[in-house]
């Protein structure tokens, strides 16, 4: 297979335009944290490397605004800005191998969404080059910026099904002025689910609630059903979070760190350890969470205050437990090609919208095939 790697993206746009109009089946990609995600990508002609576009182009902190290349990696980007008292809180999983353009494409998210929202709520402005040799600026470095915003907006989640990213610009959150994380174990999950339920109803808000199913729990030396709060402020509101939350387990400093990079990181252990094996996320009201937890087979590890649970299966053919649960799918799949394996159940009703879209930016269907399990 022929490999491109572009470091600039006028030598993207041009790369793709040449494959495109000799027909030749596209493959994009980063370090490849993502191949198991969306469904498995067919064999391709052309492998386009993102990994040249590693450049910071602009970064303004009082302007609360970074612009990366889509080969920066996520590592990097948190370092960078980190260093002046700022973040980008998407918590993607596999984040030392992550790219910008691998996250922005795959959509990633963890714990913090709760508070801060996905990139569609922190992304502010795309650069991505079509298969027809084009380069197309969407949004800008401005934080209010609405003008073309939606045109970029179809690249977050797509995959890399219709267009390649070159750069990305996100707004910047400061960093709080320090963070707590309890922690709860239960016997039972409606014991979880009632300290859940008080969080998210109280005036002070947790930038992340996760609750992890007892088989979670024991991978971490826990028991039962444990409920994580992650709360953030100054000194006072940490405070009034001591006493308000008093009795649990209280995380600071390093341990509270590397307890959440163990969160974020479960599903690539996982599939580490289970070639094999799939995360499913199901994604449910809060209402039935409690329900959908107590009958999903596995690891599970739910997003408690958004209702997104995430089913890790050593067998995959444990999915059909899990998708009458919820809106669900497989989100990370085996690393084997398995066409009669189920892993988009159901595709919604904006599945005909999906379709126009595709064949609009790629009508001969050459970019990323494979991905959104084939469907597309």
């Amino acid at each position: 297979m022929e490999t491109i790697a572009p470091a600039t993206a006028g030598e993207l746009a041009a790369g793709l335009g040449e494959a495109a109009s000799a027909g030749k089946r596209i493959l994009i990609e980063g370090k490849g944290s993502k191949q198991r995600a969306g469904g498995a990508i067919a064999p391709a002609d052309v492998r386009v490397s993102t990994l040249a576009l590693d450049q910071i182009h602009e970064y303004e902190p009082r302007d609360l605004t970074i612009s990366a290349g889509a080969g920066v990696s996520w590592a990097r980007l948190t370092e960078v800005v980190g260093r002046d008292g700022y973040m980008v809180p998407l918590d993607p999983c596999f984040t030392a191998q992550a790219t910008v353009g691998g996250v922005v494409s795959a959509n990633s998210s963890g714990p913090r969404r709760r508070l801060y929202g996905s990139a569609r709520d922190l992304v502010i402005g795309i650069l991505f080059c079509t298969l027809e040799g084009k380069i197309v600026q969407s949004g800008g470095m401005v934080v209010k910026n609405v003008a073309g915003l939606d045109m970029g907006k179809l690249m977050i989640g797509s995959l890399g099904t219709l267009a390649a990213i070159a750069t990305v610009n996100f707004k910047l959150i400061p960093k709080p002025a320090g963070s707590l994380t309890f922690l709860f174990e239960f016997p039972t999950l409606a014991g979880a689910i009632g300290l859940r339920d008080r969080l998210i109803r109280g005036v002070l808000q947790p930038s992340a609630v996760d609750l992890l199913n007892p088989a979670a729990s024991a991978s971490l030396g826990r028991t039962g059903w444990l409920l994580a709060a992650g709360v953030a402020g100054n000194q006072a509101t940490l405070e009034r979070y001591r006493k308000e939350l008093a009795g649990g387990e209280i995380l600071d400093g390093a341990p509270e760190s590397q307890f959440w990079a163990r969160i974020r990181e479960f599903p690539a252990r996982f599939l580490a350890e289970n070639p094999a094996g799939a995360v499913i996320r199901v994604s449910v009201t809060l209402t039935a969470l409690q329900g959908c937890m107590e009958k999903l087979p596995g690891i599970v590890i739910a997003r408690a205050a958004n209702g997104i649970c995430y089913c890790l299966l050593a067998d995959p053919a444990q999915a059909g437990e899990a998708y009458p649960l919820g809106k669900s799918l497989m989100e990370y799949g085996p690393q084997a090609r398995d066409e009669k394996l189920l892993q988009w159940p159901e595709t919604g009703s904006g599945f005909n919208m999906m379709q126009r879209i595709k064949n609009m930016f790629d009508p001969n269907h050459l970019l990323n095939r494979g991905r959104f399990y084939g469907r597309l």
